[in-house]
């Protein structure tokens, strides 16, 4: 396995040194956080300040407040339901209760999981049912109040005000410390509910299989399998106390298990930690994928100390210090908070899932190692975070990416399968696509190394021309999928030839010319579904006619599934972001293809009842809040129009992204809401990932100083940029006036400064010329 993860760079491309990659990913490497005895620039304002972790946990944003540190296997963070779907994260703004604080929790969602080991501090004799959010009279939960909650990246403050307790929590890569301050009087307790989990709905317990909790005297430890969204998902921690309990009860649905019981299995576990007084107790919880042994081996390497601050403030340096990659000037306030916290929940995900000696567990339920200094990775929301999450990995945090693109293709080596949704050691097997494929190409297009690419193409190939599973049967014999026996049929056709794209790049790297060039035709699949009479990608039968009825905002043609992903044919009719100049001949020209971009954000944005709340941030048919959607503003400078792309993206900017709770137009998506936000802000967008390129768009600070990989940096400057201030008048690249509306990712590593003249009018001329566009399949070799 260790010559998988070669630690060698391309210096073409960029690369990254070597010494951040030797053991150096943050406390994700298994630094101690009592080994921090003095952190710098603590109380000076700037990029940490800004962030603001409350972002995105409104309207349908489904980000949770509490702490982590970058990339961190932990977050801790406060549940105040598990049974909704605004509640997927743990936390909803709009929740007068909560339950408590678990460790584990997923940023910005669509489908809940996770929220493992929740501890409920208290004082007085415990409650073990938790009740419901619209019934929580006799129930362990509290009353909140916002004005009595504080967070910050790698902390979160809360006081309990009706019960007089105060919790702070913070958290290491794979440990969470807890800590709470009593009232006065009374004796206090701790209750872990093991049995706490994200539910499917209200009174239908968390799955859990293989329960066990064990009190060894000095440290309660359990470990359970879930079967929730990620079915089968395996979770183990060590729990440590601040000082010793007078007594610890085990439950088991919830009946205790005898006086002096020390052990117990089942589904649905507690336990009641009590202490006498009420002095303040803190708490510290080592978690693992593996098992017990794992979870409290990374609690020993991680979490020595009881000294919540210095863990505190360990957090608080990491956060600095990746913040700090990023220097803003200009703007509001506002504008800088929202950049910065999308930054933030940018580098929460992927996950780190390999336990501090590199022990893991993988997708095929096996234990494996990594080589020293290695992590392995999970939490892929892949078809969200292919489109710009991963490329800003790659420009602002390369030293992560060759083991986030390794995990995934060790997760092929596992399954023989392309990974679409991993979460831990299970496979959910969520959205359509073949998405991970671009994430690999782009690493090798950016000169990234440290990955199997041989073993990356076996699977790949396979997938390429020999499976047969979610419609690729049908796709593989006729180049797309019929409506009437494939759900999702019209997205999974075009997206398929997207993939095809990105294969055909690895198959020509590979020296596999023949399957290079015929992946590269089949590319062009989605043409199929193409019907010229409605101007629009449609749903086909096996028959081959159209199927009807149709109309633009249509979900399908029949109740029995849907024809498209989160999304409808106006969508659906820009998701070849690969081919753009062949949708464009496809459409008609260049004034047909503008003019149904001008379309889908003029359309009436009425949608059919049975739309799925994910369809939202709507700008006529336009919907930012989902991601097939957000290319598409970029469109524009492919056919010569590269000012109305401007004007569309600072409308979205200002539109869809706000300082506030409700401030994400939709659901986070591990990072690619805010990823958009991020690259947009920059000026710069990946329509097609896989190329490195980036198109412009509307740079929306007047400065922007990025420090790159090599002690190299980029300086994206705008004076002037402002709302009325959306156009680009005229681009230099170093001092050498640009013509062209793009730039390379090998070019922009490299370091320098991008400047852009803007003003208040539309330079029509600028970028116009058909040379000076954005290449794009067809204008691009996949030679090898």
């Amino acid at each position: 396995m260790s010559s998988r993860f070669s630690l060698r760079r391309r210096s073409l491309l960029g690369s990254v040194p070597a010494a951040l990659m030797a053991g150096g990913l943050g406390g994700c490497a298994g630094e101690r956080a009592d080994e921090v005895t003095a952190v710098p620039g603590l109380n000076a304002s700037g990029a940490f300040d800004l962030v603001d972790p409350f972002i995105g946990t409104g309207g349908h944003g489904h980000t949770y407040p509490g702490a982590s540190v970058p990339f961190g296997f932990v977050q801790v963070s406060p549940d105040t339901d598990n049974t909704r779907w605004d509640s997927v994260s743990g936390y909803h703004m709009d929740d007068p209760t909560m339950l408590g604080f678990s460790h584990t929790h997923l940023s910005g969602t669509g489908v809940g999981d996770m929220l493992d080991v929740l501890l409920r501090p208290g004082v007085g004799e415990p409650v073990l049912n938790p009740g419901t959010l619209a019934n929580p009279e006799g129930s362990y939960r509290a009353r909140y109040a916002h004005q009595d909650e504080y967070a910050e990246p790698g902390y979160y403050r809360v006081l309990w005000r009706e019960e007089g307790i105060t919790t702070e929590v913070t958290a290491t890569c794979r440990t969470g410390l807890q800590r709470y301050h009593f009232p006065a009087t009374g004796d206090a307790f701790v209750l872990v509910d093991f049995a706490h989990g994200m539910q499917d709905h209200v009174g239908v317990p968390t799955r859990i299989k293989n329960a066990s909790l064990q009190w060894t005297g000095v440290r309660l430890t359990g470990s359970r399998q879930v079967y929730q969204w990620a079915s089968g998902r395996m979770i183990a921690f060590a729990m440590e106390f601040s000082r010793p309990p007078r007594s610890v009860t085990l439950y088991s649905e919830d009946r205790p298990v005898g006086d002096g019981a020390t052990h117990v299995t089942g589904e649905r576990l507690k336990a009641v930690v009590r202490f006498d007084g009420t002095q303040p107790v803190t708490v510290r919880t080592g978690l693992s994928p593996v098992d017990e042994a794992g979870a409290l081996a990374n609690l020993t390497t991680e979490l020595q100390t009881w000294a919540f601050d210095t863990v505190r403030h360990a957090a608080r340096h990491e956060w600095t210090t990746l913040l700090a990659r990023a220097e803003v000037e200009g703007g509001t306030i506002d504008e800088r908070k929202s950049f910065y916290t999308g930054l933030y929940h940018a580098a929460l995900g992927p996950t780190v899932v390999s336990d501090a000696d590199g022990r893991y567990r993988g997708l095929d339920k096996a234990i494996h190692t990594a080589p020293q200094g290695r992590a392995v990775y999970s939490t892929y929301s892949i078809w969200d975070t292919y489109r710009a999450e991963h490329p800003l990995l790659t420009l602002l945090f390369p030293e992560h990416v060759p083991d986030i693109v390794q995990s995934l293709v060790l997760m092929m080596e596992q399954t023989g399968r392309m990974p679409i949704w991993p979460l831990q050691d299970a496979e959910t097997g969520c959205m359509t696509g073949r998405h991970a494929a671009s994430i690999i190409v782009e690493a090798m297009n950016k000169g990234f190394e440290g990955f199997d690419r041989r073993a990356a193409w076996r699977v790949l190939r396979w997938s390429a021309f020999e499976e047969q599973q979610d419609g690729l049967d049908y796709y593989h014999r006729q180049g797309w999928i019929p409506a009437d026996r494939v759900e999702e049929s019209t997205t999974r056709t075009v997206e398929y030839s997207f993939d095809d794209w990105a294969f055909s790049q690895l198959a020509a790297h590979m020296g596999d010319t023949r399957a290079a060039e015929r992946l590269k035709a089949r590319s062009a699949s989605y043409r199929h579904l193409y019907d010229p009479s409605t101007g629009f990608i449609r749903p086909r039968l096996s028959s081959g006619r159209w199927a009807e009825p149709f109309a633009p905002n249509e979900m399908g043609h029949m109740k029995r599934w849907r024809d498209y992903t989160e999304s409808n044919p106006w969508q659906a009719t820009f998701l070849a972001q690969h081919d753009v100049y062949g949708m464009t001949a496809m459409m008609g020209g260049e004034s047909r293809f503008i003019e149904k971009i001008d379309g889908i954000f003029a359309a009436d944005p009425a949608l059919p009842a049975d739309a799925p709340p994910d369809i939202a941030g709507q700008v006529g048919q336009y919907a930012h809040g989902n991601e097939p959607s957000q290319h598409i503003a970029y469109l524009y400078s492919f056919a010569g129009q590269p000012w109305k792309t401007q004007e569309r993206v600072r409308m979205l900017q200002k539109t869809m992204y706000a300082a506030s709770p409700d401030g994400l137009a939709g659901n986070e998506d591990v990072g690619q809401m805010s990823a958009w936000f991020v690259m947009s802000a920059l000026g710069l967008y990946p329509v097609d990932p896989t190329t490195g390129i980036y198109v412009f768009g509307s740079p929306l600070f007047e400065r922007v100083t990025l420090k790159l990989a090599q002690g190299r940096t980029l300086r994206v400057e705008a004076p002037g940029a402002s709302t009325d201030a959306r156009f680009i008048q005229s681009v230099t690249w170093n001092g050498q006036a640009l013509s062209r509306m793009w730039i390379s990712h090998q070019d922009i590593v490299a370091g320098g400064t991008l400047r852009f003249v803007m003003g208040t009018s539309p330079n029509v001329m600028l970028g116009a010329a058909p040379g000076d566009r954005p290449p794009s399949l067809g204008r691009i070799s996949v030679a090898g």
